[in-house]
């Protein structure tokens, strides 16, 4: 069932057995598989089938740290959210990501990545993508050559593309919107979560919209699936019971807010750079579907040196101080100045499509042109992975927002094990691109004098910054005095308060997050029945 808060009655009493605050990949996969257990699941979303200004200003933040996206263009409000504009790259996390790493502080998940592997494959299938890339015969199957790296150095790995445009938005989730036992309720804005007296448990949500109505939900179960700032933002802002927020007893809330970086890691020089450009593909199909290549340190190197699980691509990149193309500014402008309602995310599509389906017919055969006649260079493109930080992290601020909310301030942050783990990688492909004759790696400069945390610049990629993926800020441990929730995603303290998605992830890889938000819901759908039946049987 759909419905638009906009239209109901002011002071409406809704009430489910599980109610769901966020209509992204989180929200929209734990419905899904939750649906036909027996229960009324409410789905609340902020904003309503597509993009309106007004109501993706309450998104709007300030930047306090390291130089950000503008919060308010950081991730979208309507159903589906920022997956309507996901690139679709899906990868499962390493192994090394879950270990607790001696040289990573902070570092750990509270279960390992055989817990997850049945979940990352039902996520897998869900998107129509291969399940099966994580074996050494993977490349020889889909007719790719790894990369001959000495195995102790440098490792390789897969992406893989989910390209149905628009899958989590509202035209797409008909599904949902027949379901008998969910109920979808649109421009519904969660203000504010009220625990009971003794702080253990939630009785009910405050939620407004923007036409000044007001409404109250109770729900035996309460899971924020509204992203890795807005989770932490609503917690915070529920002080009445637990005056530092809900969830936040030992300052945790908020906190180690972690991206996937971007940057130049080094200009590699080489008298063979056709040789080169394929030696990393950027896209290549196979079976109908389509996959990439990257490079990353391998696990005895990040375990030798103590680097983090950082990638890096090869590509023809413009020398940092260019001046952008006119092609390249018009994309740019394509997809990020106009809105991103569905019209311009078509145009974009369009337009991406045009740029894939090119490197599909002609490989490398235009960026080594560009090369060969001295318009670009062979750069080697960080997507790093950023070690936990306790002081890079979201707050509130005096400032309130259209629903009396208090704005976001983020205050991201890096450590020197960023800027170090990168330095170590490209030393390392310097080190096997000499051996295997195919050039050295010119590294950046930043990296070798360390006056600078990170560095990024405009011509890296469309997004030069960052994925805009916010991880960590309500990470999972098992110790509530080290994180927010526990390895089943419950809210320390709090018997019937979850979080789904990527804000829990303790440590973030090298991987894109939407596979893993998508795993860890099925996951949580998984023990959320489980726990019912255990309730039923009295054990």
């Amino acid at each position: 069932m759909l419905n638009d808060f906009n239209t109901c009655t002011d002071h409406a009493d809704l009430a489910a057995d599980i109610c769901i605050v966020g209509a992204g990949a989180a929200g929209i996969t734990l419905a899904r598989a939750l649906r036909g257990k027996g229960r009324e699941i409410l789905l609340l979303e902020s904003g309503g089938a597509d993009f309106e200004a007004v109501v993706q200003d309450l998104a709007a933040g300030e930047v306090t740290g390291f130089d950000y996206y503008p919060l308010v263009d950081s991730r979208l409000r309507f159903f589906g959210g920022t997956t309507a504009i996901w690139g679709g790259r899906s990868a499962r996390l390493d192994a090394i990501d879950f270990q607790r790493r001696d040289w990573v502080a902070d570092s750990g998940w509270p279960f390992g990545p055989e817990t997850l592997a049945p979940y990352y494959a039902a996520a897998e299938r869900s998107l129509g993508l291969d399940t099966e890339t994580q074996d050494d015969g993977a490349w020889r199957r889909l007719g790719l050559t790894p990369p001959p790296f000495d195995p102790n150095e440098l490792g390789v790995n897969l992406w893989q593309f989910d390209e149905q445009a628009d899958r989590f938005t509202l035209h797409r989730c008909r599904d949902l919107v027949d379901a008998a036992d969910v109920r979808i309720l649109l421009h519904a804005t969660v203000t504010h979560i009220r625990a009971n007296a003794a702080g253990t448990a939630v009785e009910r949500l405050a939620v407004a919209n923007l036409r000044g109505g007001r409404a109250q939900v109770r729900a035996g179960t309460i899971v924020l699936a509204a992203g890795g700032l807005e989770v932490p933002r609503l917690l915070l802002a529920s002080r009445d019971v637990q005056p530092n927020g809900l969830g936040n007893e030992h300052d945790r809330v908020g906190r180690y807010f972690m991206e996937h970086p971007h940057a130049r890691g080094g200009r590699v020089v080489s008298g063979r750079p056709w040789a080169l450009l394929h030696l990393l593909r950027r896209s290549h199909r196979h079976g109908g579907r389509r996959y990439a290549t990257l490079g990353r340190p391998a696990e005895a190197l990040q375990e030798r040196e103590g680097l983090l699980n950082t990638s890096f691509t090869l590509a023809a990149r413009q020398a940092p101080d260019d001046r952008m193309a006119t092609t390249r500014r018009a994309y740019d402008t394509l997809k990020h100045a106009l809105p991103p309602d569905r019209l311009r995310r078509n145009l974009w599509r369009m337009a991406k499509q045009t740029v894939v389906k090119t490197q599909e017919t002609l490989g490398p055969v235009l960026p080594w042109l560009a090369v060969k006649r001295g318009a670009k260079g062979i750069y080697a493109i960080l997507r790093a992975e950023q070690a936990p930080n306790p002081d890079s992290r979201v707050t509130l601020t005096g400032e309130r927002d259209a629903l009396g909310m208090p704005r976001l301030a983020l205050d991201w942050r890096f450590r020197d094990i960023d800027r170090a783990s990168a330095h170590g990688l490209m030393a390392a492909l310097d080190r096997e691109l000499r051996r295997l004759d195919l050039g050295r790696v010119e590294i950046a400069p930043w990296l070798r004098d360390g006056g600078t945390p990170w560095r990024t610049d405009p011509l890296i990629s469309s997004h030069p910054l960052a994925g805009y993926h916010h991880m960590g800020t309500t990470r999972m441990a098992d110790d509530p005095r080290r994180g927010v929730v526990d390895a089943d995603c419950r809210v320390h303290g709090l018997a019937n308060l979850y979080v789904a998605g990527s804000a829990v992830f303790p440590t973030g890889g090298w991987a894109n997050p939407t596979l893993t938000i998508i795993a860890l819901a099925l996951r949580l759908a998984d023990h959320l029945t489980a726990r019912r039946a255990g309730s039923a049987s009295g054990t």
